[in-house]
């Protein structure tokens, strides 16, 4: 056993000295609790270590044993829905070992290794394996089929496979005669490095759209099955409502929510709510295609780390089985202040605002880890990272923002003053932008209209033609406005209040179908035609306003699918009639 001594304890961060041959990124146990920690400093016979858990009460002379592997994931069936902390370990069986509070050096199985799951093999020895191959599968539940992998450093001759029947994560089945000759005992469970990003074939170009249901992300700034996102804003101005919206109504087969030093009534909240929902498109329970990991604000700081990479890992490990995952981290702004906190007890040099040197790099190495590939089995997955940012009184210029953006294809910015008006989702129409709108405009012509690309363009003509307007107004008031100005101002008020504004807590408005998301933009862009139309031919802009059609579209949100479009087409034909015979008016 290869043992050191604690030498200094500075919060979180612990010295130990005589450790035989240590090295980096190596687990050890800490104290006689044997708290997890992280050796990630080697200077001579000392080490410096990250420990993931309560450092109260550990004092110099303390051992600190070293384990020779990395800090890992164990992946196998059993692992939705679940809710694991930081380390993964499920927050239920630490309830019953500790109480309400997860207590320093409480241990727990990260898996059931005692329940049997009824496994279907699917290959046959003897015959070639290699690693990613799915060589079986288990009914985890009825929404997803749980395919066992061969682990990804694994390659060789499939000796032998057990046949269908009952089996625990830990017992044998399958050998695998590696080229070494080495006979390789293979479970259904197998473990990973969190920090190692898991092996594909290639990383293939996203075409397709991650729906959330939600009018401005999928219509105006849209993120891809594969695509990264930020959503940085204020504290109040939505974040964790709106990526819990995402979480419960995107169609990605599988869901990885984060919850990284959040307050712990919002991750309550969340629990409650995932053990009630149901997912609308099979009718079963939300959690059985979810993992959640909870690292609240009130647990050890240094967690948040090992929190943000698990996630990453399982949501990797689902991706390779040909599912599209989507994993949502609320906040990365909480990870990287115990980045800072960590290189500051650690006496690194400080970067900009304090945060180290090495912030972009770790942000990047997480956002990389997303895109649609070729696995290893030759099925295709996808993983898509959405990351909220907390930035200090919504300064968008504070490194972890920056740094941010200059990752990730798609910007979500809230806008205080939007919440502030109760304007939700508090997405700022000309702050954000999507570099994915090409990606998706062939599987938008192909599955919704020909027509959306056009209309997104339209709409968001008039959304920055008011902006620029709303400067004239501030400055000498609408008095100055022509007719077609004030006309602009009147479809850019239907755009924000009926596409762009969406109330989260109606049945019949917090899921917004693409087709029915279109439909609304259609009726809004002929209203924007006639309604332009109708002003060059001198007809009296108060008089068509006195029709109300803005309140008519106003309704078409709150229908149900099937009644939206069949109301969008009459109300195109009441606009038409309506405007049309009103009087035109000859100017002095």
């Amino acid at each position: 056993m290869r043992e050191g001594r604690i030498t200094r304890v500075s919060g979180f961060v612990v010295v130990a000295e005589g450790i035989p041959f240590p090295m980096m990124n190596e687990v050890v146990l800490v104290g006689e609790a044997g708290l997890i920690g992280e050796i990630n400093k080697i200077s001579g016979s000392k080490v410096s270590i990250q420990v993931y858990e309560e450092t109260t009460g550990l004092k110099c002379g303390d051992k600190v044993v070293a384990l020779g592997r990395l800090l890992s994931a164990e992946l196998g069936p059993g692992v939705l829905s679940q809710v694991y902390d930081g380390l993964q370990r499920p927050l239920s069986e630490i309830a019953e070992l500790a109480g309400s509070f997860v207590r320093a050096g409480v241990k727990s199985k990260r898996l059931d290794h005692e329940k049997k799951w009824h496994f279907v093999p699917v290959k046959e020895p003897p015959s070639k394996v290699y690693g990613g191959e799915i060589i079986g599968r288990v009914m985890e539940n009825e929404l997803i089929e749980h395919r066992i992998l061969i682990p990804p450093n694994v390659k060789g001759s499939l000796v032998s496979l057990v046949n269908e029947g009952d089996y625990t994560v830990v017992d044998t089945i399958a050998k695998v005669k590696a080229t070494t000759g080495e006979e390789i005992e293979v479970r259904m469970a197998h473990e990973w490095p969190v920090k190692v990003p898991r092996p594909f074939v290639e990383k293939l170009n996203p075409d397709e759209p991650l729906i959330t249901g939600i009018r401005v992300i999928d219509f105006m700034f849209p993120i891809v099955k594969g695509g990264t996102s930020a959503m940085p804003g204020p504290f109040g101005s939505g974040k964790t409502v709106t990526l819990q919206q995402i979480s419960k109504q995107t169609d990605a087969d599988v869901v990885i929510y984060v919850g990284c030093g959040e307050r712990g009534n919002e991750m309550a909240d969340l629990l409650e709510k995932y053990k009630t929902l149901t997912d609308f498109r099979s009718g079963r329970p939300l959690v059985e295609r979810s993992v959640i990991i909870a690292n609240t604000s009130n647990m050890p700081v240094a967690a948040r780390e090992s929190s943000i990479f698990l996630g990453v890992t399982i949501a990797e490990y689902f991706r390779d089985m040909g599912y599209n995952v989507a994993l949502i981290a609320d906040s990365t702004s909480r990870w990287a202040e115990a980045l800072r906190e960590l290189s500051s007890r650690m006496e690194e040099l400080p970067g900009e605002e304090g945060f180290p040197a090495y912030l972009a790099s770790r942000l990047q190495g997480f956002y990389s880890r997303a895109g649609k590939v070729k696995t290893l089995s030759g099925k295709i997955g996808s993983l898509a990272i959405m990351g909220a940012v907390s930035p200090p009184g919504g300064d968008f210029s504070e490194p972890v923002t920056q740094k941010t953006i200059q990752t990730v294809k798609v910007f979500w910015g809230l806008d205080p003053d939007l919440a502030y008006k109760r304007h939700f989702p508090a997405i700022n129409w000309l702050q954000s932008y999507s570099l994915y709108v090409e990606n998706v405009s062939v599987w938008w012509e192909l599955n919704v209209s020909e027509r959306w690309r056009i209309l997104r363009e339209n709409l968001l003509s008039v959304l920055k033609e008011e902006d620029e307007l709303m400067q004239i107004v501030r400055l000498i008031g609408s008095g100055a406005l022509s007719e077609r100005e004030r006309a602009i101002l009147e479809i850019a008020r239907v755009i924000r209040e009926v596409l762009l504004k969406q109330n989260a807590l109606d049945i019949n408005e917090a899921y917004s179908d693409p087709k029915k998301t279109l439909a609304i933009a259609e009726v809004i862009d002929y209203y924007r035609e006639q309604l332009l139309e109708a002003v060059s031919n001198n007809v009296s802009l108060e008089k068509i306003l006195s029709l109300n059609l803005g309140r008519e579209i106003e309704k078409l949100k709150t229908l149900p699918l099937d009644k939206c479009l069949e109301e969008s087409f009459k109300l195109k034909e009441k606009i038409v009639v309506e405007v049309s015979t009103l009087p035109s008016l000859v100017k002095a």
